[in-house]
């Protein structure tokens, strides 16, 4: 298979002969990134794969309105976002649970889950990171593990680079202050 080509995809989006290929490709270039970074918000492979089918499933029932003014990725992005934004707030719900006790139930996961077995140092980094408040965990996540570009970030998130780079640095303190804890 040739290379992956953002302004052919697009074309080939516009054209109902080729928009199922078109999205295919999509589907084969972004699952991976999409999956870690749905997994680094919610934790569990399972509910992961869950909001990655959910993600693209919405990106199918919405494709003919993508025209190309941002980048797939972004679209993408913002998609995956909002749905485990959504899923996080519905599990919240569902255990009754008041924003600062809610996100126990990920701790939980990260003591079960097998990716985050063996390395003390990885637990109480994932640990740090879910003490932070959902947005700011999102964006260290974006920032620190896929390296986003502020710019990139702003456009998926809706919120301006300043905002977005105070909130990083926020996190990052929080992080290394807990870590200096526990350490």
């Amino acid at each position: 298979m040739q290379g992956y080509n953002e302004d052919i995809v697009i074309e080939q989006l516009q054209n109902p002969a080729t928009v199922r290929q078109a999205f295919a490709r999509i589907v084969e270039q972004y699952s991976k990134p999409l999956y870690w970074q749905i997994r680094k918000m919610v934790l569990s492979h399972d509910d992961a794969n869950d909001l990655l089918q959910n993600t693209f499933l919405k990106a199918w029932g919405s494709i003919e309105y993508f025209r190309g003014d941002a980048k797939l990725s972004t679209w993408l992005y913002r998609i995956a976002v909002n749905e485990t934004l959504t899923f996080l707030a519905k599990e919240r719900e569902r255990r009754n649970l008041t924003a600062d006790d809610a996100d126990d139930f990920l701790l939980l996961n990260v003591e079960s889950e097998a990716y985050f077995d063996g390395n003390r140092v990885q637990k109480l980094l994932q640990e740090a990171i879910l003490q932070l408040p959902e947005k700011q965990r999102l964006v260290f996540n974006m920032r620190y593990f896929d390296e986003m570009k502020y710019e990139d970030m702003s456009e998926i998130l809706g919120t301006s680079v300043g905002a977005l780079k105070a909130s990083y640095h926020h996190a990052a303190k929080k992080i290394e202050e807990y870590l200096e804890e526990r350490v």
